[in-house]
């Protein structure tokens, strides 16, 4: 047997001792016993008749979700870069942005563009004859926008401080082998401030996860709406919030999953 072979088994037996230990034993045990009674004394009857409706609803929650965390973060970066750079008529605005969206309940700002804003462009009639028209009497554009906004003000903290991080003497070495200013940011800098706010990432994108539901106050159908329409049309309470939990706790443990497979794939020397 080879040494790669070998080390293969021994790294299987050393995995399966874990998943042995009598506390994890315990655990399975107890997720084990709460699944069948949850199967046997719960009434499940209505799932086959609001099943397509919550994939829909899982989906609708899996894109905000996602274009909210890609977009947010691309605001994020510049915005957390100017605060330590400047100039000041750049940086000002930036950590002002932070301060109010962070100092806001998200609901709020979600209801401010909905209620608010959204209730100013049907007044303009060259906007309803617009090609926006279409998306702007939507309510998903405006949940996207204040998810996004909130991701990136959040976020924008988060990479001013691991922009700041970066040794100086790494970014003035690269500068006099003659790199540009682009090079630098993009092969050095952004690199490694990313790796260095890389945890904080993930737990901003889990909370991000958790703030979702908020849509539902402006009738986007997620998957939090999907289990209250459940409990309003058939009065059943139970379940559907413990089917709801089941679903956040799925996405949740991928995404933590994801991110830590990602921090696992960048070297450790990087930094």
């Amino acid at each position: 047997m080879s040494e790669r072979a070998a080390g293969s088994v021994i790294n299987a037996s050393a995995r399966a001792s874990l998943w042995l230990q009598p506390h994890r034993i315990v655990l399975i045990a107890i997720g084990v016993a709460l699944v069948i009674c949850a199967a046997l004394f719960m009434r499940w009857d209505w799932v086959k008749d609001y099943y397509w409706l919550a994939l829909q609803g899982i989906w609708r929650t899996l894109w905000i979700l996602a274009v909210t965390v890609v977009l947010g973060f691309m605001l994020a970066v510049p915005i957390g870069l100017v605060q330590v750079t400047g100039p000041r008529w750049l940086s000002w605005p930036a950590y002002w942005f932070c301060t109010v969206i962070r100092g806001t309940p998200l609901l709020l700002q979600l209801w401010f563009l909905y209620y608010g804003l959204g209730s100013l462009f049907p007044q303009y009639p060259w906007i309803r004859e617009s090609f926006l028209w279409p998306y702007l009497r939507q309510a998903w554009p405006y949940a996207v926008l204040s998810l996004t906004l909130s991701y990136a003000a959040y976020e924008g903290e988060v990479m001013r401080g691991a922009f700041a991080g970066v040794a100086r003497g790494q970014l003035e070495t690269a500068r006099a082998f003659g790199m540009s200013r682009w090079k630098v940011f993009r092969r050095i800098w952004l690199p490694q401030a990313t790796y260095r706010a890389l945890p904080t990432i993930a737990g901003e994108t889990v909370l991000q996860l958790k703030a979702t539901p908020l849509v539902a106050t402006i009738t986007v159908v997620d998957i939090y709406a999907v289990a209250s329409r459940v409990r309003q049309t058939t009065f059943i309470v139970y379940e559907p919030l413990l089917l709801l939990a089941v679903v956040y706790l799925c996405i949740t443990g991928i995404l933590v999953f994801a991110f830590r497979k990602l921090e696992a794939r960048i070297p450790n020397r990087l930094g």
